[in-house]
């Protein structure tokens, strides 16, 4: 199965959410975080999360940019027991087994949108609100073939006198 993990550029993240997801954590869309508020609510930071923001695991922080990768059945357990005590925790779910039904809906749109990608493609998140609710864009950037390749140091040899 494919799912994505948080990436980072740079340290805009860090800047802009209310909290920053770390580098490398599991990453689900979460647009669920924003469900119960109304557009008036979502400024400042929460504004950056709800706008663009990929739902961290871990820290369940926002990360702009995910990258599709493979994931082992070891890896969805993970994420399952992670957002099933997340939902009972912050969003009121009675118990880590009533919340299953939404991990597993959580999990299932999250694999969705990564299958079609090579591992390595990046995907970014645009939402608004719509007439019915959250509208959601997802934008993809496939990872070059030639990345692996690319020069990115030159060597100069130091008995060359420049001048």
């Amino acid at each position: 199965m494919k799912l994505a993990r948080t990436i980072r550029f740079d340290p805009s993240d860090l800047n802009v959410f209310p909290l920053a997801a770390d580098e490398g954590e599991w990453a689900l869309v979460g647009t669920f975080c924003f469900a119960s508020l109304s557009a008036d609510a979502i400024s400042g930071k929460v504004k950056q999360a709800f706008s663009n923001g990929f739902l961290g695991c871990q820290s369940f922080g926002f990360s702009t940019l995910v990258s599709v990768v493979t994931a082992r059945p070891d890896d969805v357990a993970t994420i399952e027991n992670l957002l099933a005590t997340h939902l009972v925790e912050k969003f009121g779910a009675p118990s880590p087994a009533a919340a299953a039904g939404a991990v597993a809906e959580e999990i299932e749109f999250m694999a969705e949108l990564c299958a079609p990608h090579k591992t390595g493609t990046l995907l970014a998140l645009q939402r608004s609100w719509g007439d019915d609710g959250i509208k959601e864009v997802f934008r993809s950037l496939p990872k070059p073939d030639s990345c692996a390749e690319q020069k990115i140091w030159t060597i100069i040899d130091d008995d060359v006198e420049h001048g």
